[in-house]
């Protein structure tokens, strides 16, 4: 076979999803408009990564020389040929580069597909390069999992690839045994982890089998802190959808739809999910459906290799037998249709929010009525004060929104929140001193706000917050107490969304803020009131909930007043 142009193929493939020409779903056309925008920005100047085609096409190439173990394939003792999307993956992965050092961009690869799609087949090879190809000496590759049986799948795999290619065992002195794989004359192994790795190990490649089967993020996290010594390790995580919103899996994926998206900022993590589409609610507040997962037409979205490795007849007869059984279905929808099937979706349409990141500078507010929301509720973690200003446009009333979010310094230096930090450096979050929330810094920050506009209302939850409102309204700030009920939250709430999908409620980009939103879970009650809640502990909403009790206190209204201190002058300290 020719050499193949894998650079060409990788951007082909992304161009073809993006525009329509080969259909996938919301998330992978994100994927794919995210390698075309950076394949754009990589000349310029600040930009600090770089594509390299040698790079990408020597992974895989090395992965076509390995040859198929299963099935018609191995029985005609072919070789793999990636098919364009798994070109796309290892290309991207293995391909961008770090300007400053030449080393690798990304350090995590999260691979979300339905099963049959190749899964082993892909890392199996990868995880016989990183051992011997990479240039590593002393390289540990480990593939993880929850059980013998699960992490011996990859193994396995790579052990019958390298026994099955000589070429590879000469040319770097591999040798194949049970229960691991070694290159002797570089000190490297291959070998299977069942639970939490030893930590004296050092992985240069930890291969994640089916993270959503993992009830826990020990192996993860063990795998992770081991990494810190190699230059350019990789954490290559490939799995199906499960049904655990609350475990490791679904708060990793959720962290890359929200890259995806262009929520968090996370150049060192690749992702793609190849899956349904969910419902989306249109710009008038009208929900097009989802993906009927009984249709045909819409099955390569979640299983790309269709008509290769997967046969349409299989999911045929699968759909078949599920029609007339919820147990079935849920079976069909995780393991076929790559589904989670009882993790709760957003509440926000998070791309209609991302269009409204468009207010304008707050300063253009002075002395405009304002109405505060605030919501203190946790000492020790993120508290937020969301200031929304209305404003007529050709006679409708338009929403613009401004967030302050608080954290302890302690909390920000969490090496497991990434973000948290990012923020802050951007000054998208305010660090403050010590272990816990220092109120002091949020009082004088809302009475200069009380100088600067004309606050007609603060609203605020009166968890963790009754001696600051008291403060506060002795300062001369109209304080309103609004409790955490449907009574108080869920009108605000529809309202908030409807505003959002209309177009009339204007953000100020606040990257902090917009995650917050994106974690917000709608609870709904029979008589089809709403109330927000979050997912899993670590997805804070409460900027979302400060931003509900703002437009709660707006939407009450009140009378305007002017500034605190045109009332009554400047205190002398």
């Amino acid at each position: 076979m020719a050499e193949r142009d894998y650079a060409a193929i990788a951007r082909g493939y992304a161009e073809d999803v993006v525009a329509g020409d080969t259909l996938a779903c919301r998330l992978v056309i994100q994927a794919c408009q995210r390698h075309l925008d950076n394949l754009d920005r990589q000349q310029e100047d600040g930009y600090p990564f770089v594509f390299d085609p040698d790079a990408a096409a020597r992974v895989c190439g090395f992965v076509e020389l390995m040859p198929h173990t299963k099935g018609e394939w191995a029985r005609r003792r072919e070789t793999i040929v990636l098919e364009p999307w798994q070109v796309f993956i290892v290309a991207s992965v293995f391909g961008w580069l770090r300007k400053a050092d030449g080393l690798r961009r990304f350090r995590t690869a999260y691979i979300e597909v339905a099963r049959k799609n190749g899964k082993s087949a892909l890392s199996s090879p990868v995880g016989l390069y990183m051992l011997a190809a990479d240039g590593e000496e002393g390289a540990e590759v480990f593939c993880g999992a929850t059980t013998e049986k699960q992490a011996k799948i990859v193994f396995d795999v790579a052990s019958q690839m390298a026994k099955r290619t000589p070429s590879y065992r000469e040319a770097f002195g591999v040798e194949v045994f049970a229960s691991n794989i070694s290159v002797p004359a570089t000190s490297s192994k291959f070998e299977t982890v069942i639970g939490k790795p030893g930590d004296g190990d050092s992985p240069h490649l930890a291969i994640i089998d089916e993270y959503h089967e993992h009830a826990s993020d020990e192996q993860y996290d063990t795998m992770l802190t081991g990494m810190g010594a190699r230059e350019q390790p990789l954490m290559w995580i490939i799995t199906t959808a499960g049904s655990d919103s609350a475990g490791p899996c679904y708060a990793l994926r959720s962290d890359a739809v929200s890259m995806l998206q262009g929520t968090v900022q996370d150049d060192e993590l690749f992702a793609v999910i190849y899956t349904l589409d969910g419902p989306v609610k249109d710009a008038d507040g009208t929900e097009t459906p989802g993906d009927d997962w009984t249709d045909p037409k819409v099955w390569i979205k979640a299983n790309p290799n269709l008509g290769v490795s997967v046969k349409p007849s299989f999911i045929a007869a699968r759909v078949r037998e599920a029609v007339n059984s919820a147990r079935k279905q849920n079976v069909v929808k995780t393991k076929h249709c790559n589904v989670w099937v009882s993790a709760a979706t957003s509440w926000m349409n998070m791309e209609a929010w991302n269009r409204q990141a468009d207010a304008p500078p707050i300063e253009s507010h002075e002395g405009e009525p304002c109405w505060i929301g605030l919501d203190l509720a946790s000492k020790v973690d993120v508290a937020s004060a969301v200031k929304v200003f209305r404003r007529d446009v050709d006679g409708v009333e338009h929403i613009d929104l401004y967030g302050k979010h608080y954290l302890p310094e302690a909390r920000v230096e969490d090496p497991d929140r990434r973000h948290y930090q990012g923020w802050a450096a951007d000054g998208h979050l305010i660090a403050t001193d010590g272990d816990i929330i220092d109120h002091q810094l949020i009082q004088d920050d809302l009475e200069a706000d009380a100088e600067a506009y004309r606050v007609v209302t603060l609203g605020y939850d009166p968890w963790n917050a009754t001696d600051l409102a008291v403060r506060l309204e002795q300062s001369g700030i109209d304080t309103l107490e609004v409790r955490q009920t449907v009574a108080y939250l869920s009108d605000a709430m529809k309202w908030f969304e409807a505003l959002v999908l209309g177009g009339r409620l204007h953000h100020d980009g606040n990257p902090a803020m917009s995650w917050m939103v994106e974690n917000v879970i709608a609870k709904s009650d029979p008589n089809d009131n709403v109330f927000p809640r979050k997912a899993t502990a670590d997805k804070k909403i409460d900027g979302a909930v400060a931003a509900i009790i703002a437009l709660y206190v707006a939407r009450r209204g009140g009378v305007e007043s002017k500034s605190v201190y045109e009332e009554r002058g400047l205190r002398e300290l």
